[in-house]
């Protein structure tokens, strides 16, 4: 598959619902990923923990992506989450993932958001 197809892909798996299923078929195992560029989570065990510990933690209520940027193995996705934390208040939250791609998987992720 291209890079432009296993983007698709993600997006349909965390907008069906499958965030996990999803993380564990598309992230490679020396993924780096970060929120903002800072605290670097290292591999594929770590970062399997920390989103096991988010979905824990929100109720979603929906998702829904705006632009979509695929350059080679680099895509940028602008998503638009519904969610409520656990003991929190209702939210929207707004976040751009930028991926580097490598064999089909995820090596590298940054996700901005304010």
């Amino acid at each position: 598959m291209s890079t432009r197809e296993n983007v698709q892909a993600v997006i349909d798996g965390i907008l069906g619902g499958k965030i996990l299923e999803t993380f564990d078929q598309y992230y490679a195992e020396d993924v780096v990923m970060s929120e903002n560029g800072a605290g670097e989570r290292i591999g594929k065990a770590a970062n399997r923990a920390y989103e096991e510990q988010f979905v824990s933690n929100v109720t979603f209520h929906g998702a829904s992506v705006g632009d979509v940027v695929v350059d080679g193995d680099k895509a940028a996705i602008e998503w638009v989450f519904d969610l409520t934390p656990k003991g929190g208040s209702r939210v929207t939250q707004r976040q751009v993932a930028l991926q580097t791609w490598r064999e089909g998987k995820i090596v590298r992720e940054v996700f901005y958001h304010p």
